[in-house]
């Protein structure tokens, strides 16, 4: 068996070899293709009037790191992974005129001409901004560095770019020329407008491991970094101070169930007619509230482990199965942070911010994943909104008897199955017979799967603000419940909607989530039940 396995690291060994004569003939050869293109390549003065925004100094920088960081860069098959030039690129064809050439020029000047696909952990010019994940302070810690931008492209530390799925729309802004891709951004007067410290759980890199406790304080614990080093770090959390409004809360005190106090429930300002005139109808309330925006940053062998599945296998999953938009989950195993193109999450605090961290304080607690029909538009179909609503009137009411609330907005559309996929589920149910004992298998095949939400990260945020307990937790899922308990956070108390606030057609999703598992403290579900539990049919119009 050892002289197999002999054999075997030989003609491995000799593969690789030659790989790299390979590697060292086609760079020499890309060499000289873009000494050729350089040559031949028209100034910029010849663009005329439009010109795209210049970036001084950033074509020769880019030009330069790119040298730097792909001198030694793995070989790219032809011609299926010809590198893309500015010469190459595919002709896009819109409804909007543009000059094909000022296209290319822009892209001269905003890109290296070498596409760099990849980089590797042993390439000259390589050297990761030292980051300590879990560190008890700013400094030992260290920030989070995505940019490609020519100050920062040697020095990344993480995967990917900030601002999620939005990042997106930042690459179309530069593309069309209405985005300096080196803008600075002014970071005076953006501090967090109540405080949230660092907690001991800031400190254990099992207990935070899907965003950056530190993202809110970017500005302040890494200005060396920023206006020093000239390093591109950006926050990736942003708290701030707000009044909500909502007609279900302005219904609530009008019925009597929950009363103006001047503090956390505010009367508001007398509404204005069309002609400009003071209207004597009722205003209603407004909530006034402390929220925190908290985008996405993975430390990879944390989330692998929150998940019980290996860092390399998750690396591959993430690299394969997002159309391989990220080939350095794969080549760089040595940069641990990953920022992924998904939704945020917002934290909604009713009274005292600190009160979190209290646990001689009250604390009503609500986790909501996204429902965008029924949050925003009201539909019927499920319990969504109004839960929601009974959520934050909980919480109202918790804060006025002198403890605290807390609403975490998870975007999670669909149990993060996407609107596409719960609306040919919608389909589905309504054709086929919209049954209590068919809701979850008509998830499955469709998506394959019921639920993939996986609350395991979930909890990280209540272990930011530094929540030791919850009194209060108005939630009947059981996937939730689970998580925060197992991560270290008891519940005291948790209790279903009040069967009134049911929505018509919402009793098919309720009834097989009980049965399923969710909490109920009155109603026990059997398979028959199920069977007997029926939705409205797109026929019926009257109700």
């Amino acid at each position: 068996m050892s002289g197999v396995s002999d054999a075997i690291l030989t003609q491995i060994l000799s593969r690789l070899e030659a790989l790299q004569v390979s590697q060292q003939t086609l760079q020499a050869q890309l060499d000289a293709l873009t000494t050729s293109r350089t040559t031949d390549a028209p100034s910029s003065s010849a663009t005329g009037s439009g010109t795209p925004i210049a970036i001084p100094g950033r074509q020769a920088a880019a030009a330069a790191a790119a040298d730097a960081i792909m001198s030694t860069e793995a070989p790219t098959a032809a011609p299926h992974n010809t590198l893309i030039s500015p010469s190459t690129s595919p002709t896009v064809t819109t409804i909007v005129h543009h000059d094909k050439d000022k296209d290319r020029e822009r892209e001269r000047l905003l890109y290296p001409s070498r596409v760099m696909l990849t980089t590797y952990p042993d390439q000259h010019g390589i050297k990761p901004y030292p980051l300590k994940w879990g560190a008890s302070d700013a400094e030992t810690r260290g920030p989070v560095i995505c940019s490609r931008l020519p100050s920062s492209i040697k020095q990344r530390n993480a995967i990917g770019a900030h601002s999620g799925s939005y990042s997106i729309y930042r690459a179309l802004a530069i593309a069309m020329g209405t985005l300096d891709p080196s803008h600075k951004p002014d970071y005076s007067k953006t501090e967090p407008a109540v405080p949230i410290p660092p907690q001991p759980a800031w400190a254990d890199p099992s207990k935070i491991v899907s965003f950056d406790p530190w993202g809110h304080l970017v500005p302040q614990v890494y200005r060396r970094e920023l206006e020093e080093l000239g390093l591109d770090v950006r926050p990736s959390i942003a708290v701030t101070r707000a009044h909500m409004k909502l007609s279900e809360i302005d219904e609530a005190v009008r019925k009597g169930s929950l009363q103006v106090d001047g503090k956390i429930l505010l009367k508001s300002q007398p509404l204005v007619n069309a002609d400009g005139t003071q209207s004597t109808d009722d205003p209603g309330v407004e909530i006034s509230i402390s929220k925190a925006a908290v985008e996405p940053v993975w430390y990879l062998p944390g989330v692998a482990e929150r998940f019980g599945i290996s860092e390399g296998l998750l690396r591959r999953a993430l690299f394969e199965d997002t159309g391989g938009m990220y080939p350095e989950l794969v080549t760089r195993p040595d940069i641990k942070v990953f920022l992924p193109p998904i939704g945020n999450l917002t934290a909604y605090i009713f009274g005292p911010p600190a009160y979190l961290s209290d646990e001689t304080k009250e604390l009503t607690l609500r986790v909501h994943d996204e429902c965008n029909g029924s949050d925003v538009f009201g539909s019927d179909i499920c319990t969504c909104k109004p839960y929601l609503t009974y959520a934050i009137e909980e919480c109202i009411r918790g804060a006025q008897r002198g403890g605290v609330g807390l609403v975490v907005y998870f975007r999670k559309e669909g149990r993060a199955l996407g609107e596409v996929t719960k609306y040919l589920v919608y389909n589905l149910r309504k054709r086929g017979g919209d049954s209590a004992d068919k809701y979850f298998k008509a998830t499955e095949l469709i998506a394959g799967v019921k639920d993939m939400r996986f609350q395991a990260l979930m909890p990280d945020v209540l272990h930011w603000l530094g929540i030791k307990k919850i009194d209060n937790m108005v939630s009947m899922s059981d996937m939730k419940y689970n998580a925060i308990v197992q991560s270290g956070i008891p519940i005291h108390k948790r209790y279903d909607i009040p069967e009134h606030l049911l929505p018509p057609d919402s009793r098919v999703e309720i009834d097989a989530k009980i049965a399923a598992g969710y909490f109920s403290a009155t109603k026990k579900l059997t398979e028959a039940d199920l069977v007997k539990t029926v939705g409205r049919t797109w026929e019926e119009t009257e109700h």
